[in-house]
């Protein structure tokens, strides 16, 4: 007799063996803004302007592959394991995946930049605490979420758990594979600052970012990630910013509202 999971047309449990898809990647780099919001009362208008016009107007450059842009809620922020003064500010963290060719991807980006805000297309009181491109230098998934770990960062998310280190190359052995473990973790990247991308001109500083990628409230998978950043946890540089962060849904941004 066949099982459930045998029966044809049933969804499997957990993924076969291997983490990538086999025709590789077209994503190489990810390009990250931690964003302070210097008007306590702009947040709104912040992510009406984001959500709605700038971060769709990207998609007209060819190497954009994915964007999407996280809140540190009040209650995320309280929730921080570890936390810089760099990084204490930061209200958002954006992240753009981008594809081949990276220079010209790159040099579009900023263009674009340009051209937006001499259109008055720019958002004013807000400050990039960290900002540049990013290598890859790994990723990771969770067998149960069943998509190869390429693939994870445009799965629907609940929001992510980012650490930041200080210092570059990949992390420790055996990092992403300890998150991708973890109950409410669909998958992990990691990222990491590089020579080449900083000699296109997008020099985030001496940095290495990991993002867990989350199907559960992010509040609630934070202690489990928390346990891998002690003294004994994979994470081995010096701990720049660890917290959670909550997926932003479109017209739900009153989370600073007094």
């Amino acid at each position: 007799m066949s099982t459930a999971s045998e029966a044809p047309g049933a969804r499997p449990t957990t993924r076969p063996a291997g983490t990538t898809h086999p025709h590789g990647n077209k994503v190489k780099v990810g390009f990250f803004s931690f964003t302070e919001i210097t008007d306590p009362g702009a947040h709104r208008a912040y992510n009406e302007w984001h959500q709605l016009d700038h971060l769709p107007e990207q998609y007209t450059i060819p190497g954009i592959a994915h964007g999407q842009r996280w809140v540190a809620t009040p209650a995320c922020r309280a929730a921080r394991a570890a936390v810089g003064d760099r990084l204490e500010p930061t209200h958002y963290v954006t992240l753009y995946l981008m594809g081949p060719p990276v220079e010209e991807t790159l040099a579009a980006f900023g263009a674009l930049a340009k051209t937006l805000w001499a259109a008055d297309r720019f958002f004013e009181p807000r400050r990039a605490l960290v900002s540049g491109a990013f290598a890859i230098t790994g990723r990771a998934a969770a067998a149960r979420a069943l998509v190869a770990a390429d693939v994870v960062p445009v799965r629907p998310n609940r929001g992510v758990y980012v650490v930041v280190e200080e210092g570059t190359g990949a992390p420790a052995a055996g990092t992403l594979e300890a998150l991708a473990a973890l109950p409410g973790v669909a998958g992990a990247w990691a990222f990491a600052a590089s020579p080449d991308l900083a000699a296109l001109g997008w020099d985030p500083g001496e940095f290495r970012v990991t993002v867990a990628w989350l199907d559960e409230p992010p509040l609630s998978v934070a202690p489990a990630v928390e346990g891998l950043l002690g003294a004994d946890g994979v994470f081995g540089g010096p701990l720049a910013y660890a917290g959670p962060l909550e997926t932003i849904t479109p017209w739900e941004w009153g989370w600073f509202d007094e």
